[in-house]
């Protein structure tokens, strides 16, 4: 087995990082099941949701586009020109505007490489999706003219949309450390019918040629091992991006080691910054994690008791820690959770550390050893629903229970958008007896440190690189600002730096002289994945899923006479999540006589009038008058039958 150092003294931070966008309403004044508003008269364009369903889930038209066969639906597509010769184009397709599913382009000449691949897990605006990825539009447009993907770390926000871009994109060689290849590789591996990814390993001392693109590599301070920057050499200095970083200091001195690494920068001309924005926020230098580690360490040494820890799978480094040092006193650990064993085995494999035979043994039998002789590892640290620990507090685990005395340590921050969820389950857990550590539980020693550099960690690099120009990334709009603010306090000039957006095309003239944003922008819509199927956000199912969470579905079941045109008995109505029927009888009654009405003119006026048309009618004017008399827009279903 290969041996590699794992420096403990190395940083955290969670692969699934908090998701701050914008919500949009997708609600229009007055809507149908078929996504056309106040056009009623238009029969062709109306459908009713019983068909609109039931078309994605046949193949053909409106089918599910199943991964790597059908395209994407391009709703957003932008005629770009090509960059003229000379053109450097810089285009963040992920990462900006929200933190998550990072991923930037870099094109010059006629070669285009792409740095990372991530995504972020569903948020408010995308019910029951599983996960967003970047929009891959203009890459496909041009991927005969994509040489390479570059990949800075193995968490999922920077890999998770590996395999579902690259299909996407003619499936060009990637290039990665070998733990982040690893990680790769396991996330490959859930999708069997997708292409085999070309892959390759490569050191932070190499330097790669892709078309006419060279690319150098250092190597970076963060949770995860293997950690890289990238370097793009160009003719007027290197465009840099380290991708997620913090410094590797103590006390505000950087190691000897992190000096070293950095030295690249000395005598080099940096044309350009791309580099992390998630905790400009925060004052002074980042906590280094040699810290946690050590409070870790000291919490198992002192505790007399069952210890279960919940933290990310992502941070191999601290759970690396976690296992040696708990080995170290004589204690049994326990993994539970997919991704935390998933995590475990490929840093086993990639040779950083080996557990001694039988330090690590299954759930079942952690009953059968001394509470004092256990610690187990857990999933779960945000409250999720089906992690391990949120399981364990509510008492829904199959393999373990836990007992009176144990002590939960909680070893991340809390994201923001997870605090309900978290204080649900630390009820749950208070409920069966259990002590509860926290990152901020006074007295205690530290559990969390984040895996991104603060302000002067951030000060650092820039006065490190001292680039001429500077675009500031992974992070919401307000954070790229702070940064902006930031590099200008450090004297960059305020015209030399761009505030981005995903999809905004940025370019930096042939002379090397200027840098400037183009009024055109490459498609950036959310791309989600759900189920089988890829999507982008102007999907009815989504849109669909949005009405039905806000204020419900109403169905409307009308049986006409072929023969009169009348109907033949009381249209029914079915209500969910829109109002209770038994207390609505009027709004009822009225309802019913509204459709009656609305069928009977139309067949009165017309007596072979089209059924499409019927249902159309009904469902706008159904809809208008319910919005009227409630204030709510429930997805109105109509279903009219001839007999």
């Amino acid at each position: 087995m290969k041996k590699n150092r794992l420096s403990f003294s190395a940083v955290s931070i969670d692969t699934s990082k908090s998701e701050d966008n914008k919500h949009r309403d997708f609600r229009p004044a007055h809507r149908t099941a078929s996504g056309v508003p106040g056009d009623a008269n238009q029969s062709k364009k109306m459908k009713s949701s019983t068909f609109q369903y039931s078309k994605f889930g046949k193949k053909g038209r409106g089918g599910p586009r199943k991964f790597g066969n059908a395209p994407m639906r391009r709703t957003d597509s932008v005629n770009v020109p090509p960059p003229t010769p000379g053109v450097i184009r810089i285009i963040p397709l992920g990462g900006v505007e929200e933190i998550g599913k990072n991923m930037t382009a870099i094109e010059i000449g006629d070669d285009i490489i792409v740095v990372d691949a991530g995504m972020h897990f569903s948020t408010e605006e995308t019910p029951g999706v599983d996960y967003v990825i970047p929009n891959t539009t203009y890459l496909e447009e041009r991927k005969d003219r994509i040489r390479a993907m570059f990949v800075t770390h193995g968490h999922l926000d920077h890999i998770g949309g590996i395999p579902l871009v690259l299909s996407r994109i003619g499936n060009p060689p990637v290039y990665s450390r070998n733990l982040s290849i690893l990680m790769m590789r396991k996330r490959q591996a859930e999708f069997p019918q997708l292409p085999a990814m070309k892959e390759n390993i490569v050191e932070k001392t190499d330097t790669i040629t892709c078309g006419k693109i060279k690319v150098r590599f250092f190597g970076v301070t963060h949770t995860i091992p293997d950690s890289l920057g990238i370097i793009i050499e160009t003719d007027h200095g290197w465009i840099v991006t380290p991708g997620d970083y913090k410094l590797d200091q103590v006390d505000g001195i950087v190691s000897k080691e992190e000096e070293k690494e950095y030295s690249i920068f000395d005598n080099a001309k940096v044309l350009l910054l791309l580099t992390d924005s998630t905790n400009i926020e925060n004052e002074g230098y980042s906590l280094p994690e040699i810290k946690v580690h050590q409070g870790l360490e000291n919490l198992i040494r002192k505790i007399n008791g069952r210890i279960i820890i919940a933290a990310f799978a992502s941070h191999i480094t601290r759970l690396a820690y976690v296992v040696k040092a708990a080995e170290a006193l004589g204690r049994k650990i326990v993994l539970d959770g997919r991704s935390m064993k998933t995590n475990i085995d490929v840093a086993i494999e990639a040779g950083y550390f080996e557990p001694k035979k039988g330090t690590i043994i299954p759930i079942e039998e952690a009953d059968n050893y001394p509470p004092h002789k256990v610690v187990i590892l857990m999933t779960g640290a945000q409250g999720e629903e089906f992690a391990s620990l949120n399981r364990a507090a509510n008492k829904s685990h199959t393999k373990f229970q836990l007992h009176k005395g144990d002590t939960i340590i909680l070893s991340s921050s809390i994201i923001p958008g997870n605090e309900r969820a978290i204080e649900r389950m630390k009820d749950g857990l208070a409920r069966q007896g259990v002590k509860i550590i926290g990152y901020r539980t006074p007295g205690e020693d530290y559990v969390h440190a984040t895996g991104h550099g603060n302000q002067e960690d951030v000060k650092w690099l820039h006065r490190k690189t001292h680039p001429r120009f500077f675009i500031p990334i992974h992070g919401n709009h307000y954070r790229l600002v702070l940064h902006k603010e930031l590099a200008m306090d450090l004297g960059m000039p305020e015209q030399n730096i761009i505030v981005p957006d995903n999809g905004s095309i940025i370019e930096i003239s042939p002379d090397g002289e200027k840098m400037y944003l183009r009024k055109e922008k490459a498609p950036s819509g959310l791309m989600m994945v759900d189920g089988v199927s890829v999507g982008d956000s102007t999907d009815v199912v989504i849109k669909d899923r949005q009405m039905l969470a806000q204020d419900g579905m109403f169905v409307i079941i009308a049986v006409v006479d072929q023969k009169t045109g009348k109907l033949k008995k009381s249209p029914d109505l079915i209500s969910r999540g829109f109002v209770y029927l038994k207390e609505n009888q009027e709004l009822l009654r009225q309802v019913r006589i509204l459709i009656k009405k609305n069928i009977e003119d139309i067949t009165t006026r017309n007596p072979g009038a089209d059924l499409d048309y019927i249902k159309a009618s009904v469902g706008e004017n159904i809809s208008k008058f319910l919005y009227q008399k409630t204030s709510k827009r429930p997805l109105v279903i109509p279903v009219v039958l001839n007999i």
